[in-house]
Formats: structure tokens, sequence, C-alpha cells
């Protein structure tokens, strides 16, 4: 089986880039935080890459990142919150990919996020009634994934252990 990305899909703050950088770490492989890496191209913090290009142009950035991903040697990545949930994003890449839904609960994924950088979609009034309408808005595409690994205990190793074996089973690792 050839070795394929691992992609880790879910809401904001459910533990995406703590989880995988941990995964990459157990397996030796590359990290790539899709954030961080427009962060980087773009000069700016996302709020600000949202505020300037608006969010869809901030997704086109988002899918062009990805496909370069996986263009590169296979790595563990952290997908942005509403990646999966965008039309084709998938389809796109998934020969090349194994999909995990980190999937969390709208109370752990709120605190985290609101602990984390600003996320430009739960910004104003009410953060964890909007991010019930995300993952109203999201949670099918999120079940698109290969594996579902629950992350809403405050410890990461567990959903990193179930990960890896996911990578080992089913993911060419």
């Amino acid at each position: 089986m050839t070795r394929r990305h691992l992609i880790l899909v879910g809401l904001p703050g459910a533990g995406k880039t703590t989880v995988g950088r941990l995964v990459a770490g157990t397996l030796n492989a590359p990290f790539v935080d899709l954030d961080a890496v427009l962060v980087r191209r773009m000069g700016m913090p996302i709020a600000r890459i949202f505020g300037e290009h608006g969010e869809p142009r901030f997704r086109e950035f988002e899918q062009e990142a990805m496909l370069a991903a996986v263009a590169e040697p296979a790595s563990v990545i952290a997908t942005g919150g509403g990646w999966m949930a965008q039309a084709g994003n998938l389809d796109a890449v998934r020969a090349q990919v194994f999909v995990v839904y980190l999937k969390t609960t709208v109370a752990v994924a709120t605190r985290r996020a609101e602990e984390g950088e600003v996320r430009p979609l739960l910004q104003g009034e009410r953060p964890e009634a909007r991010m019930a309408a995300l993952l109203a808005e999201r949670e099918a595409a999120y079940l698109r994934a290969d594996a579902v690994v629950t992350n809403d205990r405050d410890m990461p190793e567990a959903a990193t252990a179930e990960v890896v074996w996911c990578a080992h089973t089913d993911a060419g690792w």
C-alpha cells in the first residue's frame, strides 16, 4: 500500500494542530498546518486574511496550499475547520489522502478555540452558538472522513494513538 497523507479535519478547537504535531512526531513525518502555511505565505494572521480578502478567496488560498502539500512526500496535514466543507476540496485530493475527523463536543471546541488565536467565524456574541451552527453546517462533510477519532478529553495522546493506529492499518505508514 502506498503511504498516504494523513489529513486531520474537524471544528476549530478539535485539536487538529495539537494532535497533528504529535502524530507527525510519532510517525517521524513532516507536519503541515495549512493555516500556518497561509499566515507565512500572506504575511498576516488568518483573521486579517479573511478581513482583507473575504472567505471565498481565503478558501481558494487554502485549497492551493492543500494541493501544494499533497504534491510533497506523505505528511500529516492539519486543515482549517472549514476546508472539508468546501465543495470539491476532498475530491481533488482523495486518492492521495487518508482523512481523520477529530470529533469533539461543541462546548470543548468552543473553550479550546477561545484559548487560541482569533477565529474569524467565531467572532461576536455567543461563540458556543456559532460553534454549534458550524457543526450543523459541516458535520456531514466531516463524516466523509475515512475514520472518526473522538478528541473531547484534554489528553491529546489518546487521540494521537488512535490516529497513528489508523496510519499503520489503513494509510500505508
